[in-house]
């Protein structure tokens, strides 16, 4: 992978089409900051290039999980997309968000108890 600089920015939007398909909403808005863009853009690149231990369609039914998890529209909306042309069944998609829904709700639960015991302690409500 080539490193972009901000001298690179017509690159850029080269760079995210040929990964997604099209310029992602937080990516034509970071345009106005370039060295902040060229920074997430080789940050991105670098994880998905370096780190080939996982094929595209499996980071994209991840990312699919993480912002349904996170709860970005835009993002969910974007990545569905992306997963749809790389030939990412509903199924698949479904399953990806079941797991995220499971996980964020055990987190949610998790860290609730959790304080709730904490605070219990505190008060000798032990």
């Amino acid at each position: 992978m080539e490193l972009l600089t901000e001298k690179d920015m017509d690159k850029i939007e080269e760079v995210v089409k040929k990964r997604y398909g099209k310029v992602p909403y937080i990516i034509e808005r970071m345009a106005e900051n370039p060295k902040l863009l060229v920074s997430k853009v080789n940050y991105d690149e670098a994880v998905v290039d370096d780190y080939k231990h996982l094929d595209a369609k499996t980071v994209e039914l991840i990312s699919i999980a993480v912002v349904a998890a996170l709860g970005c529209e835009h993002c969910i909306d974007f990545h569905i997309d992306a997963g749809k042309k790389m030939g990412i069944t509903d199924e698949q998609i479904m399953t990806a968000v079941m797991v995220a829904g499971s996980l964020a709700n055990s987190a949610v639960l998790s860290k609730a108890t959790r304080s709730m015991q904490k605070i219990n302690q505190f008060y000798g409500e032990e």
